[in-house]
C-alpha cells in the first residue's frame, strides 16, 4: 500500500497515511450537512485536493531518501575514521586493512553491513493518534514516536553473540538537512553495491539468510534486517528452498455488509428470487427465503455501479482502479497496457447470473480512475451500454454488444461536476437520462453520437443536486433532489411539468417505480419511504426507518408487493411500506480492525470505528447482538471462558463487555493514544494491551473476567506496540512493533526477557505476531514492513492465514519458516484487509476489510 506524508505546522516531523485513507483526511473544511459526507457528493473536489497533495508529498519523499542517503554515509565515514584512529593508538604503520584487537577478522566482516541497511523510514499502517484526529477522518496521522529508532539501529547486532537480547539505540534527534543536488541518489547507489560486493560476496544483501552459528532466519524489511530466532531442534532452514502450499483450501461462504455509505443503483431482485448487491471487491446474489448466498468474484478492486439486462440473466458491473494500477489513467492506445495489469485497470464485466461466468470486459484502457454509473438499453433488447467514468469530464460512452467482441460507438465529455446516474429511457429509442451536481441532462443517440439538452429548471429553484431518477409507465422521468423535490419531466421534454416540493426533509436519495404503477420516494436525512399513486399524489402511506439503519439510499422492487431498502448504514431491509421493515442484511460503516473468534462457539465478535460492536452466529450468518460505545472501536478479544470481552478503542480507553447482559463491566484508560491489540493468557489471569504510545499494559484478572488491576507497564518498543502473543504457560509475551522489533517479556514481572535461549523453545498459545520465525514465510520479497497487517494460525496448528494491504486472503503451512514459501489467494476485499482469525474448530476463517468495512466467511475445505 502506497504512503504519504502530511505535514502538521505545529510538529517538524511527518506523518504518514496510506493512499486509500486519502478519502478521510480532513484538510481543514468542514460541510455543515452530514448526509453530503455520507453521500459522497463533495468526493470530486476531495479527490482533486488530494492528489495535489500526493504530488507535494512525492516530492518531499524524495527529497527524505537522498537526506537518510547522506545520513547513513557520514555514519559509515564515522566509523571508518573510528577504526583508523583505533589503529593508529596501536601501531605507528597504518595497516592495509581495519582490525580489531582480539577480534576474529570473521566477526569483524560480519559485523560491518551497509548503512542503507538501517537508514529506512517506516510507513504508517495504523490508524492515528486520536488527539490529532479529527470526527470525519478517524485516520490522518501518526505518532512521532514511531520514528526514534530507524535510522541507527544495529543489523543481526540486535543479538549479541552471547545469546542476549539488546535493546535497538534510540538516536538523538535531529533536524533534516535540506539536500541541495540529486548527488546523493548516486552515492548511495555506490555505497550500496559496494557492500554488497564486500560483505556478501557479490550476493545481495537483501536476499533471506540462514545463520546456523546463531540460530536464527534473517530477513529484510524495507532495508532493515530482523533475526528470527528458531527452536533449538531447528538445525538448518534452506531458504533457497520453495515450501509447498498447503492441502486445505478456502472457499468463500458469507460476505457480511452492503456498500450503501457512498453508493447508489446497487440492489435489485433478480427472476432467480435472489437480491443482486456488492460489498468490497465482491458482487452478492443473496438467497433470503434459503439463506445462501452465491459471489461473483471477477472483479480486483470496488464495485462501483450495477446494472442488470432486460433478459434478468445478465448482469453488468463496474470497477475502480485496482490495487496494481493506482492512476487508471485513460491510455490512448491499449498496446500500452501490459497483459498482467489488464484486469487492475477501471473497467466494466458483464457476466451471467446464472452460472456466474465472464462473458465480455469492456473498457480497459478507456476509463479514468473508476466506474461510477452504467446502464443497458431496454427497446432493443439490451444491446447498448452507457458508462460514465470518473474522469474530472466524466466521460459518457455508449457501447454496442450486439457483436461477438462489444465495441465503443460514441463517447463524450458528460460533465464538469460529478455524475451520480444514467439511464436508458424505457420507452424512448436511444434516449439517455443523466443527473448529477446542479444537473439533469437529456442526450439523444443518433448517427453514431450524443447530443445534449441541459433540463430547465425555469421558475422553480434550482437544486445543488439532482440525486437520481425513474421512469413513470407513461414515460414520465421523475427526478429526485437535494432540496426534497420531486420535479416530473414529460416524455421527450426538457422542461417541468409537474413540481412536488418540500416532500422530503434534506435529500431524495431514491426513486422507485413500482409494478402497481405506484412510486416511491426515500430520503437520506429523514429515513422516510413515501407512497404516491400513478398520477404523483401522496396517498398517505410512509415509513421511517429506524435510526440505527441509517437514512434510505435505494429503494427497489422486492418479491411480490414488497421491497427492498439499501441503507446509508450499510443495512439492507425487506418489507413493505405499510407495515415493518425487517433487516437482511448489517454491517458495519467505518473502518473495520477488530475481530475476535469464540473459544467455543461458531460465533464472532467485531468491533470498528463506527462505534459498533457486533456479535455473528457464522451458522445463521446473521446478528446475534450489537452494542454501540461511546468511542471509536480497534481491538477486541474473549476471556477464556467468553463471559466477557476486552475491547480496545481509538481514544486509549478500554472497557470490557458482559456476553449476557451486553453491559459494560468496568473500564480504563491507559495513555491517551489507541490500543492496538488486546490479548487474554491462556490461564485468564492476564490481560495484555499493546498501545500506539509503544508501551505494554498489563493487569491481573480476577473474579472470573470482571475485576482488573494494573501491576505493570512493559517499557521497551520504540515505535507502536503492533500484536501480541502469549506463552501456553502465561509466563512470557512475545510483541512486535511498527519498527519491526521482537521483544519478549516476562509476567508478572513486566520485564523484558533479555536471554533468547530463555524464550526459543517456548510454546505459544497463539500466532498472532507477524514477525516471528513461524511467520518468516509470509513476508514476499522486497516486502515493505507493512504489507502484511495480521496472521492467524489455527488452532491444530496446520496452517497460517494471512491479511495483507492488496486485498488478499493468504493461507500457508504452518509453521511458515522458509521465505520463499508458496500459499493459496483468495480475492474479495477490496482495501487492505486488516485482520483474520480462525472459529474454535477451525472449520472457518474470517477476515475483515480496512476501508472497505465488510466480514468474508470462507469455508476451511
Amino acid at each position: 500500500m502506497e504512503n504519504h506524508l502530511l505535514f502538521n505546522c505545529r510538529d517538524t516531523q511527518p506523518s504518514i497515511v496510506r493512499s486509500d485513507e486519502c478519502s478521510n483526511i480532513d484538510f481543514g473544511f468542514h460541510i455543515s450537512d452530514d448526509k453530503d459526507i455520507l453521500d459522497g457528493l463533495l468526493s470530486q473536489d476531495h479527490g482533486e485536493l488530494c492528489h495535489r497533495v500526493l504530488c507535494l508529498e512525492k516530492k518531499v519523499q524524495q527529497q527524505e531518501d537522498e537526506i537518510v542517503c547522506l545520513k547513513s554515509a557520514l555514519a559509515d565515514v564515522i566509523r571508518r575514521l573510528g577504526q583508523v584512529e583505533a589503529s593508529k593508538a596501536q601501531s605507528s604503520v597504518l595497516p592495509s586493512k581495519p582490525s580489531i584487537r582480539g577480534t576474529p577478522t570473521r566477526r569483524v566482516e560480519k559485523s560491518f553491513t551497509s548503512p542503507l541497511d538501517n537508514a529506512h523510514i517506516t510507513p504508517n499502517k495504523r490508524s492515528t493518534t486520536p488527539t490529532q484526529r479529527s470526527a470525519a477522518s478517524p485516520r490522518t496521522s501518526t505518532s512521532n514516536k514511531k520514528w526514534s529508532s530507524m535510522s541507527n539501529s544495529l543489523d543481526s547486532s540486535s543479538f549479541h553473540r552471547d545469546g542476549q537480547i539488546s535493546k535497538p539505540v534510540e538516536p538523538k534527534s535531529s533536524k533534516p538537512v535540506e539536500p541541495k543536488s540529486s548527488k546523493p541518489v548516486e552515492l548511495k547507489r555506490k555505497i550500496s553495491k559496494s557492500y554488497e560486493q564486500e560483505n556478501s560476496g557479490g550476493r545481495s544483501s537483501r536476499d533471506p539468510e540462514w545463520r546456523s552459528e546463531e540460530g536464527y532466519v534473517k530477513i529484510y524489511l524495507r532495508g532493515r534486517a530482523i533475526n528470527l530466532y528458531a527452536p533449538t531442534s531447528v538445525e538448518n532452514v534452506d531458504v533457497a528452498s520453495v515450501a509447498d502450499p498447503p492441502s486445505e483450501k478456502l472457499q468463500l461462504e458469507w460476505v457480511y455488509g452492503y456498500r450503501g455509505r457512498d453508493c447508489r443503483s446497487n440492489l435489485y431482485y433478480l427472476s432467480t428470487g435472489e437480491i443482486i448487491y456488492f460489498a468490497a471487491a465482491a458482487v452478492v446474489l443473496h438467497n433470503v427465503e434459503e439463506n445462501t448466498q452465491r459471489h461473483y468474484l471477477g472483479h480486483t478492486d470496488d464495485v462501483k455501479c450495477l446494472a442488470i439486462h432486460p433478459d434478468q440473466v445478465r448482469v453488468a458491473t463496474g470497477q475502480v482502479a485496482g490495487h496494481d494500477q493506482k492512476e487508471g489513467k485513460r491510455k490512448a492506445g491499449k498496446k500500452d497496457i501490459p497483459e498482467a495489469d489488464k484486469d487492475h485497470w477501471p473497467h466494466v464485466r458483464i457476466w451471467d447470473t446464472m452460472n456466474l461466468n465472464t462473458l465480455h470486459v469492456i473498457g480497459i484502457g478507456d476509463f479514468d480512475k473508476a466506474v461510477s454509473c452504467l446502464s443497458f438499453s431496454k427497446l432493443d433488447g439490451g444491446n447498448h451500454l452507457v458508462v460514465v467514468d470518473e474522469a474530472n469530464d466524466h466521460v459518457m460512452s455508449v457501447w454496442d454488444l450486439s457483436r461477438a467482441h462489444p465495441k465503443k460507438i460514441t463517447e463524450t465529455k458528460s460533465s464538469t461536476e460529478p455524475v451520480l446516474a444514467a439511464e436508458f429511457h424505457p420507452l424512448e429509442k436511444g434516449s439517455i437520462i443523466s443527473c448529477g451536481k446542479g444537473q439533469i441532462s437529456f442526450w439523444t443517440l443518433e448517427g453514431g453520437s450524443l447530443a445534449k439538452k441541459t433540463g430547465i429548471f425555469d421558475k422553480h429553484d434550482k437544486p445543488k443536486f439532482v440525486l437520481c431518477v425513474a421512469f413513470a409507465e407513461n414515460g414520465d422521468v421523475i427526478s429526485g433532489d437535494s432540496n426534497g423535490n420531486i420535479f416530473i419531466w414529460p416524455k421527450g421534454n426538457n422542461r417541468i411539468s409537474k413540481a412536488i416540493e418540500g416532500v422530503h426533509e434534506g435529500g431524495i436519495f431514491s426513486l422507485c417505480v413500482m409494478k402497481d404503477g405506484s412510486v416511491l420516494s426515500g430520503g437520506g436525512k429523514d429515513k422516510k419511504v413515501i407512497q404516491y399513486d400513478s398520477s404523483y399524489t401522496k396517498t398517505g402511506v410512509e415509513t421511517e426507518i429506524p435510526e440505527n439503519y441509517g437514512g434510505v439510499r435505494m429503494l427497489s422492487q422486492g418479491k411480490g408487493g414488497m421491497i427492498l431498502v439499501g441503507t446509508t448504514r450499510n443495512c439492507i431491509l425487506q418489507g413493505t411500506v405499510d407495515l415493518q421493515l425487517n433487516p437482511i442484511v448489517q454491517g458495519h460503516m467505518d473502518e473495520l480492525w477488530g475481530l475476535a473468534s469464540h473459544p467455543s462457539q461458531h460465533q464472532f465478535l467485531t468491533s470498528g470505528s463506527d462505534k459498533q460492536v457486533h456479535m455473528w452466529d457464522s451458522m445463521s450468518r446473521s446478528v446475534v447482538w450489537s452494542k454501540e460505545l461511546s468511542d471509536p472501536a480497534h481491538s477486541c478479544c474473549f476471556y477464556h471462558d467468553a463471559s466477557v470481552v476486552a475491547i480496545g478503542t481509538e481514544t486509549g480507553r478500554w472497557l470490557v463487555l458482559d456476553c449476557e447482559t451486553h453491559e459494560i463491566v468496568t473500564s480504563h484508560t491507559d495513555g491517551n493514544e489507541q490500543i492496538e491489540c488486546v490479548l487474554y493468557s491462556p490461564d485468564g489471569k492476564y490481560l495484555a494491551l499493546g498501545s500506539r504510545d509503544n508501551h505494554i499494559y498489563i493487569y491481573e484478572v480476577t473474579e472470573d473476567g470482571k475485576k482488573y488491576s494494573r501491576i505493570g507497564r512493559c517499557t521497551g518498543h520504540s515505535s507502536f506496540v503492533t500484536h501480541l502473543d502469549w506463552s501456553s504457560d502465561s509466563v512470557h509475551l512475545c510483541s512486535n512493533s511498527g519498527d519491526y522489533e521482537v521483544l519478549y517479556w516476562k509476567v508478572p514481572a513486566c520485564k523484558q526477557e533479555t536471554s533468547i535461549s530463555a524464550v526459543r523453545d517456548t510454546e505459544w498459545a497463539s500466532g498472532n505476531c507477524t514477525l516471528t520465525f513461524n511467520a518468516a514465510g509470509v513476508w514476499p520479497e522486497g516486502a515493505d514492513g507493512t504489507d502484511v497487517n495480521n496472521v492467524c494460525r489455527s488452532n491444530n496448528g496446520k496452517i497460517l492465514a494471512s491479511a495483507d494491504d492488496f486485498g488478499k486472503v493468504n493461507l500457508y503451512k504452518s509453521p511458515c519458516c522458509q521465505p520463499k514459501a508458496k500459499k493459496h489467494i483468495y480475492n474479495g476485499h477490496s482495501s487492505h484487509v486488516t485482520n483474520v482469525s480462525f472459529l474454535f474448530d477451525d472449520s472457518r476463517l474470517l477476515s475483515t476489510g480496512g476501508r472497505d468495512m465488510s466480514i468474508m466467511q470462507w469455508q476451511v475445505v
